[in-house]
């Protein structure tokens, strides 16, 4: 398959889609963690911009990842009505509803992947499903949504929620209780390995 994945600077799905013999690009405005090179694996600019630029059709599959700051709940302080970045939070919503919708003529199938937020209240709709780390091998928490368009829901791979309930808060919310860094955004939103082989090996092998 063609395959193209929004917003993903770390290569998880790129390099997983890969390993399947798929032909992949990853995008986003920030370079690949990795070092992939521009011209090669990792396409470096604004995911609208690298969507326009294709054809119609062009896309097996489109997998987005846009960027949550200002869409998820936890940022109700800073970004919920009347706060002073609401108007960012509108301007986000915009932005990934134009995004989901030009991703939908450019592919054949499209997920977008998001934490729980404010997408719900777009046209875009209530997620076609959530899943949790530990239901993929991971005994940590973060509720996290799907969009989807022509693709099945992804099938846990490996349920650990018995590890997972004996832990303690600090570990069952690891990414909630990491410390402040300059990329501690980064860690927050990067695919669980476990998620990651469950979409590779789940929608990397439809027709």
């Amino acid at each position: 398959m063609k395959i193209a994945i929004l917003c993903e600077t770390s290569g998880t799905i790129r390099e997983l889609m890969r390993e399947k013999g798929h032909d992949v690009i990853s995008c986003d405005t920030l370079p690949a963690d990795d070092l992939s090179p521009s011209d090669g694996h990792h396409w470096q600019g604004d995911a609208m911009k690298f969507l326009e630029d294709s054809d119609d059709g062009e896309f097996d599959l489109i997998i987005g990842h846009p960027p949550c700051t200002a869409l998820a709940v936890s940022g109700n302080r800073w970004y919920g009505q009347g706060m002073e970045k609401h108007a960012k939070r509108l301007e986000a919503m915009q932005w990934t509803v134009d995004l989901w919708n030009l991703a939908k003529r450019k592919a054949k199938r499209v997920a977008f992947e998001n934490p729980v937020g404010v997408l719900g209240h777009t046209e875009m709709g209530k997620a076609s499903f959530y899943t949790q780390p530990w239901e993929h091998g991971h005994p940590e928490s973060k509720r996290t949504g799907f969009w989807t368009w022509n693709l099945p829901k992804l099938k846990e791979t490996d349920n650990v929620k018995e590890v997972y309930d004996t832990l303690p808060k600090r570990e069952q919310q690891r990414l909630h209780y990491l410390p402040p860094s300059p990329d501690r955004w980064k860690l927050r939103s990067k695919t669980y390995m476990g998620i990651g082989l469950a979409i590779a090996n789940q929608w990397g092998e439809l027709d």
